[in-house]
């Protein structure tokens, strides 16, 4: 994963992590390699295997694998954030995405944070071409209560980070 700057760089100057740009409105990168049991009998990558990329990119954005106890003791989640739900995708399909050695990037930033969700926006893309755009809603969540929960400062703050200018 990379943290850079709104501007894309080539996936050969994106490593696997890298230094975070200072300021409002950096993208994370995550790089996504298509393997080819992620084909379909068209010999693209299959729609859902596109969600796959995009939740792997969410994960590494919201740290979800930092070792760790999450905010207010929550299990399960070491980095800045605790519990959280997926509440809604929506998904443009801009091109074929075809076996290949170099990874694409999934670059995510940011577009709204609201009390208790916020609003992610990816682009699936390499330096010629963006083959999928997507927004997803995310709440965060309280398991205890089973129900909706307010996001923290901590959360907020990390959030701050990425969210486009308006």
């Amino acid at each position: 994963m990379l943290d850079t700057g709104a501007e894309p760089q080539s996936a050969q100057a994106a490593g696997e992590c890298g230094a975070a740009a200072p300021g409002r409105g950096r993208r994370h990168v995550h790089l996504a390699h298509v393997r080819f049991a992620d084909l379909d009998p068209l010999n693209h990558v299959n729609n859902v295997r596109m969600l796959t990329y995009l939740e792997d990119a969410r994960i590494a954005f919201l740290k979800w694998d930092a070792p760790g106890e999450a905010p207010g003791g929550q299990a399960g989640n070491g980095g800045p954030f605790g519990a959280m739900v997926v509440a809604r995708h929506e998904v443009d399909y801009l091109a074929p995405l075809l076996l290949r050695r170099d990874p694409v990037r999934v670059e995510t930033r940011v577009t709204e944070v609201r009390g208790a969700s916020f609003r992610l926006a990816y682009e699936i893309l390499d330096d010629d071409r963006v083959y999928l755009r997507a927004e997803s809603v995310i709440v965060g969540y309280d398991l205890e209560r089973q129900r909706s929960r307010r996001l923290t400062p901590a959360e907020l703050e990390y959030l701050e980070g990425y969210r486009a200018p308006a």
